[in-house]
């Protein structure tokens, strides 16, 4: 028993020591996802090296402070995505008044032949914006009675699990499909205008995983979200930015993207609202975003019911209250953040300028 937690142990400790090294290689970067199961699993190592009486009782320290170690490593980075952290963002309170927006992004999965869930799902929430990844053709038109109420509709159906559509209640200008670092994966930017005339730029991302059978490494979506990350760095109007990601929060690649765009996260402090895998509920964490300008605060966050996809689809409620949101703080952009920023980009041979910024 003691050479088979002393394995798995040793495992272990390599599992949460391989996401340190700057490797962009899909077998280390994937480790940054199951932070949870893996504080789930040094929690259970420690308890059994601590049951058992073994003969060996410095052996038995060492595989202590190991499994134990690691399992303070994990949490400090989900830390910040539990109840017990301060909010980044703030509650809106029931007198502040305002203009609202209500998105949904929802990861349909593209053989999912559900979509009357789907549209069930926008009667009963009525977003103002929804954001529906992995459309094919298929998808375009069974959701085309969304038309109806969201008269303004960006089109990019793909069969390579990348297609994208945006349905808006709001008036939409100035929108563009754009293939940034690879040219079979879209992402749309455009303005939205309320008609209270706020003005608001929203980019919608889908970019590739790493993983064994699509990316063989991260470089791709880390250039991605850190050339749209500053792009909107220096905007003058309100930005979101949403999208499955496929990362999760507690990543340094999205740290490095909210450090560069200055926007902020409203899942920090109040949970993970794990949106993948939707089957597995072990095996499950929060891959679909909402990020925001501090010129907003929030009214509503969800996790929505099962349509039928990999994915539950992401719900958020928006208050555009300026004088409250300054008091929202952003994480900090250091000089080593702007670096690694510029090295990332230097392996795509991306650019902010790149990224279309709607109402310019």
């Amino acid at each position: 028993m003691l050479i088979l937690l002393t394995l798995l142990s040793s495992l272990l400790l390599l599992l949460t020591l391989a996401p340190l090294s700057h490797c962009r290689y899909w077998w280390v970067r994937v480790w940054d996802f199951p932070r949870v199961q893996l504080l789930t699993i040094a929690l259970l190592l420690a308890f059994a090296v601590s049951y058992y009486e073994f003969d060996a009782p410095l052996w038995v320290s060492c595989l202590q402070v190991i499994t134990l170690g690691c399992a303070a490593y994990q949490l400090f980075w989900i830390y910040p995505y539990t109840a017990l952290a301060r909010k980044q963002v703030e509650d809106a309170q029931p007198d502040w008044t305002g203009t609202t927006l209500k998105i949904m992004v929802s990861n349909v999965l593209t053989p999912n032949r559900q979509a009357g869930k789907l549209l069930a799902l926008v009667e009963q929430e009525k977003p103002d914006v929804l954001v529906a990844v992995e459309t094919d053709q298929w998808w375009e038109d069974h959701l085309k009675p969304l038309e109806q109420d969201y008269p303004w509709v960006i089109r990019c159906p793909q069969d390579n699990l990348y297609g994208m559509h945006v349905y808006s209640r709001v008036e939409v200008q100035d929108a563009k499909i754009q293939f940034l670092v690879d040219e079979t994966i879209p992402s749309a930017h455009l303005l939205l205008v309320t008609a209270e005339g706020l003005e608001v730029s929203l980019h919608c991302l889908h970019p590739m995983p790493p993983s064994p059978t699509e990316s063989d490494d991260s470089i791709d979506r880390d250039a991605e979200l850190v050339m749209v990350g500053k792009s909107v760095e220096q905007r003058d109007i309100p930005v979101i930015v949403t999208g499955d990601m496929n990362d999760v929060a507690w990543s340094r690649s999205t740290r490095l993207f909210l450090k560069v765009s200055g926007l902020i996260d409203p899942r920090r402090g109040r949970g993970m609202f794990s949106t993948f895998h939707a089957s597995y509920p072990f095996l499950r964490w929060p891959l679909d975003h909402v990020f925001h300008s501090k010129a907003f605060v929030l009214k509503d966050l969800r996790r929505l019911p099962n349509i039928g996809s990999d994915h539950y689809p992401f719900y958020v409620e928006l208050l555009y209250h300026p004088r409250q949101g300054a008091q929202q703080q952003k994480l900090v952009c250091t000089q080593d953040d702007e670096k690694l920023a510029k090295e990332v980009l230097s392996q795509v041979g991306g650019h902010e300028q790149h990224v279309h910024r709607p109402g310019e």
